[in-house]
């Protein structure tokens, strides 16, 4: 399957990065595009390959909201509230951190978890 339709699903989805700061939402389609390429090259069919990006879009979202909404103080009681009725597995943070980083090191988390 070509890649290009995949990729042009991410880059045209505004809901991803809304709210989000330049660096955090590069890391976060720069993620995405990844896995578009990933998926495209190894589904074992087109089907397959859009069920994928789907529900990684999906999760993108969620994480490009606990990062937004854990980048405020006044905010992270709902950030902790989102990661648990997401089903948010990895570490929360214990202290305030970059967003970037915070999002590089939730989507390094990720990639763990999906390739096991």
């Amino acid at each position: 399957m070509q890649a290009t339709p995949l990729l042009r699903y991410v880059l045209n989805d505004d809901a991803l990065t809304r709210g989000l700061g330049d660096a955090e939402a590069r890391v976060l389609i720069d993620w995405l595009t990844d896995w578009a390429e990933l998926l495209a090259e190894d589904a074992e069919s087109e089907e397959y390959a859009w069920k994928g990006l789907k529900m990684l879009c999906r999760r993108a979202r969620g994480i490009g909201r606990f990062v937004l909404l854990w980048a405020e103080q006044e905010t992270r009681g709902s950030a902790v509230q989102l990661a648990a009725s997401e089903r948010f597995h990895w570490p929360l943070p214990s202290e305030e951190e970059d967003p970037a980083e915070l999002m590089s090191r939730i989507l390094v988390w990720e990639d763990r978890q999906i390739l096991i």
